[in-house]
């Protein structure tokens, strides 16, 4: 297949339409979509990323009121959130109206909705008249993309077309809210909006469900995820370079460079200091590390505050497990 790459949103709705993948920018990273109601069009997500078809994908629809169908009921809560986060980098899990085909949701009875904030993706949402199931656009379990170049390098040949949307502004996927069976709101995936932020909005604190799992009951809770070919180390610095001292490092660092550490052998997330720059960041110098070709790649926690606690989780799913 040859795949195309451009800003032709007339040409990405005929692939879509005509239940092929298109690749579409958002505010977080780029997702690989395909027709939600087409079950043919979602298997072929599944296979192109060699995705387990047990871990649920997440539905973009254009607005609330275009994803009403999709959903049996919207808690009062859910309301306050989408009217403060939509669009944006917030998924809410609803019950699932049977429109929404079992392949999207892996047989769960709650289905992913999210409204992206790209003005991109958002126009092609409104044109077209069914929801796009998109996980992000890249290999099941590698690092995710944040541009258009990052899609072509792991899909191309596999997709019919990349909507080129530019850099994505976030950087990390979308934050994950649902409730428990007692009603009670509560925080599935750490992402790009920060709890801090939701709490502000509902009012109160929110319970993190710290879920890493080989049995997924919403996206981005596999274990082992994000990661790069080179086995990535996650901890202090010293104690790392003390333990791989007769390796080739590369290290990635918050905003400072280590004076133990040739330059050269180190990438900043943000130079300024910044977690919302980090975040932006963090996939592109996960990809350029990789590139690198060193024995290991090291990094430490960033601050575990607001997006520092997304960023966080990213690289602890990164990270190299012994088998």
């Amino acid at each position: 297949m040859n795949t195309t790459t451009g800003t032709d949103i007339k040409q990405a709705i005929e692939f879509l339409t005509g239940g092929e993948l298109v690749a579409i920018p958002t505010e977080t990273v780029y997702g690989l979509a395909a027709n939600a109601l087409n079950e043919d069009a979602v298997l072929k997500i599944y296979a192109v990323k060699n995705r387990p078809q047990f871990n649920p994908l997440i539905l973009h629809v254009a607005s609330l009121e275009k994803g009403i169908r999709y959903i049996e009921h919207i808690p009062a809560e859910a309301k306050v959130l989408a009217d403060a986060f939509w669009p944006g980098p917030l998924t809410i899990l609803f019950n699932k109206t049977n429109e929404v085909p079992d392949i999207v949701t892996a047989g769960s009875d709650k289905v992913a909705l999210r409204v992206p904030n790209h003005p991109l993706t958002l126009e092609l949402l409104n044109q077209i008249d069914f929801p796009l199931a998109a996980p992000s656009a890249n290999l099941s379990g590698y690092v995710s993309p944040t541009t258009a170049e990052h899609v072509y390098e792991g899909l191309a040949g596999k997709i019919a077309y990349i909507l080129n949307g530019g850099q994505c502004n976030i950087g990390v996927e979308s934050t994950i809210v649902g409730w428990n069976n007692n009603n009670e709101l509560e925080i599935y995936r750490l992402g790009g909006i920060a709890v801090e932020e939701i709490e502000k909005v509902v009012g109160k604190k929110i319970n993190t469900i710290k879920k890493i799992t080989e049995n997924p009951d919403a996206p981005g809770q596999l274990k082992s995820h994000y990661a790069t070919h080179t086995a990535l180390f996650l901890g202090k610095t010293k104690e790392m370079m003390n333990e791989f001292k007769n390796k080739n490092i590369i290290l990635i660092n918050f905003s400072e460079y280590h004076s133990d550490i040739p330059k050269q052998q180190q990438l900043i997330l943000s130079e300024n200091g910044l977690i919302e720059e980090a975040a932006k960041n963090l996939f592109r110098i996960l990809r350029e590390a990789d590139k690198l070709h060193a024995d290991i790649i090291m990094a430490e926690y960033l601050p575990n505050e607001g997006l520092g606690r997304a960023i966080n989780d990213r690289l602890e799913r990164a990270q190299f497990i012994m088998k």
